[in-house]
């Protein structure tokens, strides 16, 4: 039966190099648990509890420790993405009827439309709140 469960423990491993999960690999590991069981007992009731134990005891006792390095929240946002809440000067009246308008932010000059359809004079201190392909969606200041 060890045979078996070393086949099984091969498909899991390819089957996590294929994916990104990084959850088979457990899966792989209690196979092999089970394949050094299947030396000491014939019982295949055992050899599957000892996988099913084993491989859920190390997902479940492992997950925090992945999860500290496989973490996305921290991510840092770049490029157009990083300019979404900066504050800017409009340079060119903002018409959103018409699609015109210009902010500068950063020293650099965006195309711009108002947030919500409003239109904003010349001279107003806006947020960026979002990028919609190459204009800047934006809305004035409270103050």
């Amino acid at each position: 039966m060890w045979h078996i469960w070393l086949i099984i423990a091969g498909v899991c491993l390819i089957i996590e190099v294929i994916t990104v999960g990084f959850l088979i690999f457990w899966l792989a590991i209690g196979a092999l648990f089970a394949m050094v069981v299947s030396f000491f007992t014939d019982s295949l009731i055992i050899q599957t509890s000892v996988f099913v134990i084993s491989s859920a005891l190390l997902i479940f006792v492992t997950k925090p420790f992945v999860k500290k390095f496989v973490n996305n929240r921290n991510t840092i946002k770049t490029n157009v993405y990083s300019s979404v809440g900066k504050k800017g000067i409009v340079t060119k009246d903002i018409n959103s009827i018409d699609s015109t308008g210009q902010i500068k932010v950063d020293g650099e000059l965006w195309s711009a439309t108002g947030f919500e359809n409003m239109n904003i004079k010349q001279g107003t201190e806006v947020e960026i709140k979002e990028i919609k392909g190459v204009k800047a969606i934006v809305a004035p200041i409270e103050k």
